[in-house]
């Protein structure tokens, strides 16, 4: 893998794009604000989710809801390694942005079913910043509290 690169590198680049391509098909009318989420699977298999808003905004779904309620419905219940989040690609020098709290506690239960910390890249125009959820979700509750 020469310049450095590393596979880790290229898996987390494909798992952007695949945030990316998502994020492209958002119905997002109300915010003009598209988000897609990507989440790798220890089995290389990336699921992924965009935002579907509604014009009562509390029913709108966000990108990572419905990739882990996709992945879920697959029979997914573990093995989530990494989450890709991106915001809309036409909205100038974004920082990079972070699942919401809703979002956090989503995927703390997906996670936990696998007692994995998945890496989360949160993904701006011009960094991409990678945190572990338990950095934005300290002392979550979900399904390893129920043992």
């Amino acid at each position: 893998m020469g310049g450095g690169e590393t596979m880790s590198d290229r898996m987390n680049e494909s798992l952007i794009a695949a945030a990316r391509d998502a994020a492209k098909t958002a119905y997002a009318p109300y915010s003009d604000y598209s988000v897609g989420a990507a989440l790798r699977f220890a089995d290389g298999a990336i699921v992924t989710g965009t935002n579907v808003e509604n014009a009562s905004y509390g029913l709108s779904l966000c990108a990572e809801t419905l990739a882990v309620a996709k992945a879920l419905a697959e029979g997914r219940r573990g093995g989530l390694e990494a989450v890709a989040v991106v915001g809309p690609a036409d909205k100038g020098d974004g920082p990079p942005i972070t699942p919401c709290g809703r979002c956090r506690q989503v995927l703390n239960e997906i996670a936990q079913l696998g007692a994995t910390d998945p890496a989360i890249l949160c993904v701006g125009a011009h960094e991409v910043l990678e945190l572990r959820l338990s950095a934005l979700l300290p002392h979550g509750f979900g399904p390893a509290h129920l043992d």
